[in-house]
């Protein structure tokens, strides 16, 4: 195991120690769970997930199958958002730039880390489509392919494709709601925007069979 899988999964399980320090009612509250004796419900990018209410493991319901739900970036994603949103969130509908969260010096880093899945869409745009498609998401003007597509709770990210031709790659971009920071921190977004390209990867694998 590598040192850095093996600091993802100590960042994990310190996550749901954390979350097991948490006021599990004021937490159903916030953020309108559905729940019983052993789990919290909730919806992530168009599919039900449930968390053990003793233990913070998750699993995701994957074709009608609880399957397992512990990824990394599920974990961060879904406990910085059930743990930190604020009461007071609420989406605005207009559209920036994740980068004018954090620090100026991360201006230019999101293309760098889209890069190959920007060439990985660009080579497939059918399959690209009918991915964000299947997750519910709402074509939206602004690019060659843009896709709005449902993270949680009605917070929504922007998915924007530019083909690639003899002059440039292909380059893909993410906006996120300028309320984002109710919901999510700044960190949290950079685990949540891999998460979000895996499972438009993975559909278009299933598009493909």
């Amino acid at each position: 195991m590598t040192e850095r899988q093996n600091n993802y999964q100590i960042q994990a399980m310190q996550a749901k120690k954390r979350f097991l320090t948490y006021d599990q009612q004021e937490l159903i509250a916030r953020c309108g769970l559905r729940f019983d004796g052993n789990f919290l419900y909730l919806t992530m990018l168009s599919e039900p997930y449930r968390i053990h209410r003793r233990t913070g493991d998750m699993e995701r319901c994957h074709g009608g199958i609880w399957v397992d739900g512990n990824s990394f970036n599920e974990v961060m994603t879904i406990l910085d958002w059930l743990c930190d949103s604020r009461k007071d969130r609420y989406i605005t509908g207009r559209w920036i730039n994740v980068a004018t969260h954090g620090h100026y010096f991360h201006g230019n880093l999101q293309d760098d880390v889209n890069d190959p899945y920007a060439r990985l869409f660009d080579q497939n745009p059918e399959g690209f489509v009918a991915a964000c498609e299947a997750l519910k998401g709402e074509k939206l003007p602004g690019a060659d392919i843009g896709y709005a597509i449902e993270l949680i709770d009605g917070l929504r990210v922007f998915v924007q494709l530019w083909h690639g031709d003899d002059e440039f790659p292909p380059s893909l971009r993410c906006l996120w709601d300028e309320n984002t920071n109710r919901y999510l921190r700044y960190e949290t977004t950079w685990f949540t925007t891999t998460l979000l390209m895996e499972r438009i990867k993975e559909n278009m694998k299933r598009d493909e069979s």
